[in-house]
């Protein structure tokens, strides 16, 4: 993750080995992960089954919030490319079930990559 990114809050890409071993105790059978965004000590993880989004809280980071959502469960979704002066980008993604979408800010330079890897997952 760059400085300048850590800074502004943006997602950068992370490793997708390190991220892997770190879920393995709660990935299913068969699912691995194919890309993982980090934003602070936050994580967005796509794997072959679902979008997991990790929420680290507290001072230590010990409390962790799990939130996944399988591919079938995706009804929309929307990306928001940053302007001239902006540097970052909103994610948007509708499920079932949920009134609000879940948004995330990512690097504009990520954004064409989420939004291919939700069109991969979706449409597979």
């Amino acid at each position: 993750m760059g400085l300048l990114d850590a800074v502004l809050g943006n997602a950068s890409e992370v490793d997708v080995n390190e991220v892997g071993a770190e879920l393995a105790p709660i990935l299913a059978d068969n699912e691995s992960v194919t890309k993982a965004y980090k934003m602070v000590r936050d994580l967005t993880v796509f794997t072959t089954k679902r979008l997991i989004f990790i929420d680290k809280q507290g001072m230590t980071g010990k409390k962790i919030d799990y939130l996944s959502i399988p591919y079938k469960s995706i009804t929309t979704f929307n990306i928001q490319t940053a302007g001239r002066f902006d540097t970052d980008c909103e994610l948007k993604i509708w499920t079932s079930g949920r009134d609000q979408p879940i948004e995330l800010e990512v690097a504009a330079r990520y954004a064409q990559d989420m939004q291919k890897s939700l069109a991969n997952n979706l449409f597979a």
